[in-house]
């Protein structure tokens, strides 16, 4: 959604040249005022201007060091803007004013719209520098394993949006109710995560209704269809999806059933068997099941009867049984600092057969696969925890030579996980920042990379 940010912006501005000029204070009590000599707009894309502020400057009125300059907001305010964990407190850079002190001053406005004001920004026009530098607000994440999608509960809350909530100026919501839009299906065309919250958001197109297509949070939406059909005991059946033990599992409803006559049913208490069993097939169970770990056969004899014996209005338990444990193994990728080229896979270092590089892993051996019931669903809290207890939030490579010649090592960081389903055939994956360390690695005495219970 947002590429990294090049820390000089081109604006088409005339090239400004400056005289030799003494070093001068950035405060509005500068015993000698300066004038402002130069003003532009910022012309680059609007999302190229997105910024943090540093908490080495305060915010002004006017350039600080211009007469009349009063404070906004302290520098310990922006000391506290600069560590905050919000993307609210992130800034919009828009305008560019220049002194005759070759100063070099911008107007910024939080995305929260909290405040606005002038802040130093060093001594190059067109540089982030002094009080603010360039940021991504958003970090390019993974595509989900299934890519089709539904709003998980349909209403007011957790709406698109044409940018994830304050990650850009003025985002706003695509719409304010998706009631309408329950039983669309959402293509997931993007991935994203707000950088300082490390939420996960998609990019979602609705076909049916353009409109709609926007960035949603992932936890609002599902891969699992949701009916917005409306209860009639005269014409449906409710059902109970249980184990053999009696826990509850899933509950739905079989709609619009016929009678012997072959017609839809008209009053409570009709017998409907067999148009119960005709919809209530395994391909259903599947559908109603997903994400569970539970299967659910219609050849089952409880079953079998519980279906012959459906009158309208009633409500009738079938069973399901759970799914054989997947152990479930983890593609590790890195991410790039340059967010249009994606990710790149990290492999397990093997001394005698891999050179040691930036993307060769001592992987920790682990306990145990990351395991659970077939087809159940994961969330990416799962993922982390797992990661968490066996010591993979952090990995390193050994030692190796830079393109400078210097002995480095690369430490990876968890970054971000994606939800999905637990199998023996697809893996789950996790992605880690990189950061190039000098001197000599910890794993240097480690000779290769455990990959017995997941793939490196």
């Amino acid at each position: 959604m947002q590429s990294s940010l090049a820390k000089s912006l081109y604006i088409g501005l005339a090239a400004l040249s400056f005289g030799a000029v003494a070093t001068v204070s950035t405060t509005a009590n500068a015993a000698s005022k300066a004038k402002v000599t130069s003003s532009q707009t910022l012309k680059t894309a609007a999302d190229t201007r997105n910024v943090e502020v540093t908490g080495k400057n305060a915010l002004y009125s006017k350039p600080g060091t211009v007469k009349g300059a009063k404070v906004v907001a302290s520098k310990k305010t922006m000391a506290k803007l600069a560590s905050s964990k919000k993307s609210a407190d992130y800034f919009r850079a828009y305008y560019q004013k220049t002194t005759n002190k070759g100063s070099v001053y911008y107007k910024i406005v939080s995305m929260n719209g909290k405040y606005r004001g002038y802040i130093y920004g060093g001594k190059k026009a067109g540089t982030f520098a002094g009080g603010i530098d360039s940021a991504n607000t958003t970090t390019k994440a993974a595509m989900p394993a299934k890519t089709t999608v539904y709003f998980t509960k349909p209403g007011k809350s957790n709406v698109t949006w044409d940018a994830p909530k304050y990650t850009q100026y003025k985002a706003s919501k695509q719409i304010k109710d998706t009631t309408a839009y329950a039983s669309d299906p959402l293509t997931v065309t993007d991935a994203a995560t707000k950088t300082r919250e490390g939420s996960l958001y998609y990019y979602v197109k609705d076909a049916k209704n353009p409109a709609i297509s926007g960035w949603i949070y992932s936890g609002a939406v599902t891969d699992t269809a949701t009916t917005a059909n409306t209860y009639n005991e005269k014409t449906d059946v409710k059902v109970n999806i249980k184990t053999i033990d009696g826990t509850n599992i899933k509950s739905t409803t079989l709609t619009g059933l016929t009678g012997a006559d072959g017609k839809v049913s008209t009053a409570v208490g009709t017998a409907v068997g067999d148009s119960a069993a005709k919809q209530a097939t395994n391909d259903w169970g599947k559908a109603v099941l997903a994400g569970t770990g539970y299967t659910y056969e219609k050849s089952d004899t409880a079953n079998k009867a519980a279906l012959a014996s459906a009158k309208t209005g009633d409500t009738i338990t079938l069973v399901a049984t759970k799914n054989a444990d997947a152990a479930t193994k983890i593609q590790f990728y890195a991410l790039n600092s340059d967010q249009t080229k994606g990710a790149t896979a990290l492999t397990a270092y093997t001394k005698d057969t891999k050179a040691a590089s930036a993307t060769t892993v001592v992987f920790p051996a682990v306990n145990a696969a990351f395991t659970g019931a077939a087809d159940a669903t994961y969330t990416t809290g799962d993922l982390q925890a797992y990661l968490t207890s066996n010591n993979l939030n952090t990995l390193n490579t050994p030692s190796y030579k830079n393109a400078k010649g210097d002995q480095v090592y690369t430490k990876y960081t968890f970054n971000n996980a994606v939800a999905g389903t637990y199998s023996t055939t697809t893996n789950a994956k996790a992605f880690y920042t990189a950061t190039e360390v000098s001197g000599a690695s910890p794993v240097d005495a480690q000779t290769n990379g455990s990959s017995a219970n997941y793939f490196a």
